[in-house]
């Protein structure tokens, strides 16, 4: 977790984090936290490690809510509760998302279950969200969407084909809403490689090691260095929509 340096370069601005008590988007809503941001923590489930989250970060009245991205209703109702909370919205961070390890080469394992889990989670769940929160997010004429893809978008390396294809449909949202929701908002991507998370099930630290071994910077890339990133496109970025940061340490070359 990051040190704490409190600021006030987003005092009075609002920032939901979808996923924000997993890996990114935990350390992602200590970041805004630090920067002076109000956030909103939406957990899948969990509610008392979201809760424990909304009361040791930085600054005080943030709040944690229920949401599931595989049903619009609950996207809704998690829209209407943090506006009901706030009254405003500026930062959108879209850290949610399911995979499942399934090599490449084995068609058969990669069931049309799996597929339609991934891309509910990957894909239409965050375009659900958005929509629920563009209104709000250009009501304000600076509002700022922030996509966390990965690297398997653009390199077909990934936990499965499902999940390479569902983050290359969000690179491609990212570019399609970042034209279709100017200039009131922004839409960017931040594109991990291997994070060192748990978010793959499986994957132990042989395999981290060896991905580490692999990078041209030598380690994984860490829940702080991308959150770092969606920090930087609410904080210094602010001429930037509809395009990528890479945060892998050169893994994709």
């Amino acid at each position: 977790m990051s040190e704490i340096v409190q600021s006030d370069t987003l005092k009075g601005k609002v920032a939901v984090v979808v996923g924000g008590s997993g890996g990114i988007g935990s350390e992602a809503c200590h970041l805004l936290a630090q920067a002076g941001a109000s956030v909103v923590i939406g957990y899948r489930s969990g509610e008392a490690k979201a809760r424990a989250l909304a009361e040791a970060l930085p600054g005080s009245g943030h709040i944690a809510l229920p949401v599931s991205i595989e049903d619009t209703a609950s996207i809704v109702a998690f829209n209407a509760a943090a506006l009901s909370a706030y009254g405003r919205a500026d930062i959108l961070v879209n850290a949610a998302g399911v995979t499942k390890p399934v090599p490449h080469a084995d068609l058969e394992a990669l069931t049309d279950e799996i597929i339609d889990q991934v891309f509910v989670n990957n894909w239409r769940g965050v375009f659900a969200t958005i929509r629920a929160f563009a209104p709000a997010l250009a009501a304000n004429g600076d509002g700022l969407i922030v996509n966390v893809s990965s690297i398997a978008a653009f390199t077909g390396i990934g936990s499965n084909i499902a999940y390479c294809g569902a983050k290359a449909g969000l690179d491609i949202m990212t570019n399609s809403l970042a034209r279709a929701l100017a200039p009131a908002i922004r839409v960017m991507a931040v594109s991990p490689g291997v994070v060192d998370t748990e978010f793959v099930p499986g994957r132990g630290q042989e395999f981290k090691d060896k991905a580490a071994a692999a990078t041209p910077l030598k380690r994984i890339t860490t829940p702080t260095d991308v959150a770092e990133a969606i920090l930087a496109c609410a904080t210094h970025l602010k001429f930037s929509t509809g395009t990528r940061l890479v945060v892998d340490g050169g893994r994709h070359l």
